[in-house]
């Protein structure tokens, strides 16, 4: 029988170990790039050397040049609308990104083009002089040449601050959902509790009314919960991510908190119940001192289950650090995905700890 069971399973899952092994090469691609995470990126300097130009000639005073250093030099030194002059750079590094623009009168800038200087920092190029670039009231434009220079101190790369905010967001939207949830828990696990609400016909009908919604709605997975709440509000929206979260933590804490008040001890009850006390005050004297150990340890464990949680439903539209994975993924940067996925393993084992220690002071 569970031979026949497997060679069912194979024939409809069809697996296919020959391409596992074939992928090889692509898969050591994208691992090497997965393990190698965008953390830090060289601090670039940024340097700006100009030269005025008028346009047309005599409209301003020609730009100064100087013989030697890093400089920028224009030929002729000015020029009328729709002539062409050419701009070089000198000794501005190695090889390094430059980008040349005007600096209008008003002060404002017009790109020209992004250029690489060569293996002596020298540039070359021929720039079409436009009427916008005119002399205004005795002030000339002027050519600017932005050199960005590598190789200063080690920063954080921006891969690694998109992560930090999108693993806020998803921390955030798990502790907003698990409190939610667990507010809307509570009654209900009162609701579905067996040894509190099932006495008479109406607590009978209560009680598996209750019970009949905790349990339909934890045969939901969250990732379905998220797409819907997503196609509502909005894809990488973390609200459909809260939404989908607050229903799956109501649903899970309620059973959970439900069977912790069915195995209190009556004892308490029962005398509590003697002494002539009524429904709030037997649940506030007998019950509460008894659940609350659970509830809180159960309050906190899922929260460590939410933020993992979290970090999946991203992918389906739900907002935070999946979303920034899924973005990545699709769009091949594998080492930044590399660093959410870094951030992720350290988050999810310091919340573990976090909690599992919270947890051994509240048994």
């Amino acid at each position: 029988m569970i031979g026949l069971a497997l060679y069912a399973s194979v024939e409809v899952t069809q697996p296919d170990f020959v391409k596992l092994v074939t992928a090889a090469p692509k898969a050591r691609q994208v691992l090497s790039q997965l393990l190698r995470p965008d953390l830090f990126t060289r601090e670039s300097e940024v340097t700006t050397y100009g030269v005025a130009l008028p346009v047309p000639c005599g409209s301003a005073p020609e730009g100064e040049f100087v013989s030697s250093g890093p400089r920028l030099e224009v030929e002729p030194r000015c020029a009328e609308e729709r002539e062409t002059v050419v701009v070089r750079g000198k000794e501005l590094g190695k090889e390094v990104q430059v980008t040349l623009r005007w600096r209008l009168p008003d002060g404002n800038t017009l790109g020209i083009q992004r250029l690489t200087t060569d293996t002596e920092g020298n540039f070359e190029t021929k720039v079409q002089v436009r009427p916008i670039v005119a002399t205004k009231e005795g002030k000339p434009a002027a050519l600017e040449a932005e050199v960005v220079l590598p190789g200063g101190r080690l920063v954080p790369s921006q891969a690694l601050k998109d992560v930090v905010d999108a693993m806020f967001v998803t921390i955030f939207m798990a502790l907003l959902a698990t409190t939610l949830g667990t507010v809307l828990a509570i009654p209900l696990s009162f609701l579905a509790a067996s040894n509190i609400t099932r006495r008479g016909r109406v607590g009978s009908l209560i009680y598996y009314l209750v019970r009949t919604l905790l349990n339909l709605i934890r045969s939901y997975e969250p990732l379905v919960m998220a797409t819907i709440f997503a196609l509502i509000v909005g894809f990488g929206s973390p609200f459909a991510g809260i939404l989908a979260l607050v229903i799956v933590t109501t649903a899970s804490l309620g059973k959970m908190f439900s069977e912790s008040i069915e195995s209190i001890d009556p004892g308490p009850i029962e005398a509590i119940t003697a002494t002539g006390a009524n429904k709030a005050q037997v649940i506030w004297y007998g019950v509460v001192p008894q659940i609350l150990p659970d509830f809180l340890s159960f309050t906190i464990y899922h929260w460590d289950i939410n933020v993992r949680i979290s970090t999946i439903i991203g992918f389906v539209g739900g907002g935070g650090i999946g979303d920034y994975l899924s973005k990545r993924t699709n769009a091949f940067e594998y080492s930044k995905a590399g660093t959410a996925l870094l951030a992720i393993i350290i988050v999810v084992w310091a919340l573990d700890f976090l909690s599992a220690q919270v947890r051994k002071k509240l048994v």
